[in-house]
């Protein structure tokens, strides 16, 4: 048993069982235990590897969507360009070269980076120099300045509380103990009003999840870029709307028990975009796209034969294969969608649509 498992098991059995969040919480940020407090947790020595690191492709892409978006809403001076989750840098370093040649882009930028861990933050201090960075612990301190931003699998890590429908009311799933070991279990039936609007889409049974830091965010992002200006995309894996329990583990790139060694695994959900959307009002979502369909539509694949053609053998059998990972739909193509956000004022988002409709977020 690992010592954030021992942790938990005597806090539990002194205080009652707690919400997944604060489980979520501890195992990820203990300062002492927690996961990403603790490691570098990326590629193949990590659990996981994300669309940054498979392939420059994503963040060039990304960079040039952005870099026109500034351009296309008058090219404003200075202006903020922020990640959240920036990993070990390598997106925002992707960004930074795909963009060098937009005329005036660089000398506007300030790069902001909401950064919790302070192991990530010496790794992307280094990946970025000479370029300054200034982090944040969260995203309530971004200056007041038209904010173009980019959210690649942020989300899916803040902490969830999950509900049970039962009835007119739901139950909320919480860890507990069975013995002297972890266990889930339920609470008794009660109110919920911030999912009165799910009675009339779930049933009895089904499991909705709720991620209030993410609406926290999403309400701060919403605020600056109504204010100043700006965009911001999202990139996560998840659906338009919450069905169905997503809480999940991985370990050493495999799924593992959430709850089988805490601080020791990456734990997730899937992400709800109609839930992010709602919390960045009054900003217009474009249409929720596939993240194969998006990075199509912004050129990946004539980007990758131009690649191509300077590689051989098995340097270019990694960099096809790369580029079918990130867009096959058997792949990340179509798990991952892209949410864009901006003022109803301002032009579509490059690779995106402007939303008519949610109810079928397929990318038409």
């Amino acid at each position: 048993m690992n010592a954030l498992k021992q942790v938990l098991i005597r806090r539990i059995a002194k205080i009652g069982p707690i919400s997944v969040a604060d489980y979520m919480a501890e195992c990820l940020l203990h300062p002492e235990h927690g996961y990403y407090a603790t490691r570098d947790p990326f590629g193949a020595q990590g659990d996981f590897t994300t669309a940054p690191e498979i392939s420059q492709m994503f963040g060039e892409m990304l960079g040039l969507a952005l870099a026109q978006t500034w351009l296309d809403q008058g090219a404003p001076s200075p202006f903020t360009l922020a990640e959240l989750g920036p990993g070990r840098g390598t997106l925002m370093a992707d960004i930074l070269r795909a963009t060098k040649s937009v005329p005036g882009f660089h000398a506007a930028a300030q790069v902001h980076l909401v950064e919790a861990s302070p192991v990530l933050r010496a790794r992307q201090i280094d990946r970025l120099a000479p370029t300054p960075v200034t982090h944040h612990d969260s995203i309530g301190s971004l200056p007041d300045a038209p904010l173009f931003l980019v959210a690649n699998e942020f989300f899916d890590a803040l902490p969830i509380r999950q509900y049970q429908r039962d009835g007119d009311g739901w139950r909320e799933c919480q860890v507990g103990l069975e013995g002297d070991t972890l266990a889930m279990g339920l609470t008794a039936p009660l109110p919920v009003p911030a999912l009165d609007h799910r009675l009339g889409d779930t049933q009895d049974g089904d499991v909705v999840e709720i991620c209030a830091p993410a609406q926290g965010v999403m309400s701060k992002l919403g605020g600056i870029i109504d204010a100043y200006g700006g965009a911001a995309l999202i990139i996560d894996y998840g659906d338009w709307c919450s069905v169905g329990d997503t809480f999940q583990a991985l370990k050493d790139h495999a799924p593992v028990s959430p709850l089988e060694t805490p601080g020791e695994a990456d734990l997730t959900a899937h992400v709800d975009f109609e839930a992010l959307s709602r919390a960045a009002a009054p900003l217009t979502p474009h249409l929720l796209t596939p993240q194969g369909m998006f990075l199509e539509r912004l050129g990946i694949t004539a980007r990758a034969q131009t690649l191509a053609g300077k590689l051989s053998g098995d340097a270019l059998d990694s960099h096809i294969a790369a580029h079918r990972r990130l867009t096959h739909p058997d792949e990340m193509g179509t798990l991952f969608k892209v949410l864009g956000l901006t003022r109803a004022d301002a032009p579509d988002l490059p690779g995106l649509h402007r939303n008519q409709t949610q109810a079928h977020p397929d990318g038409t």
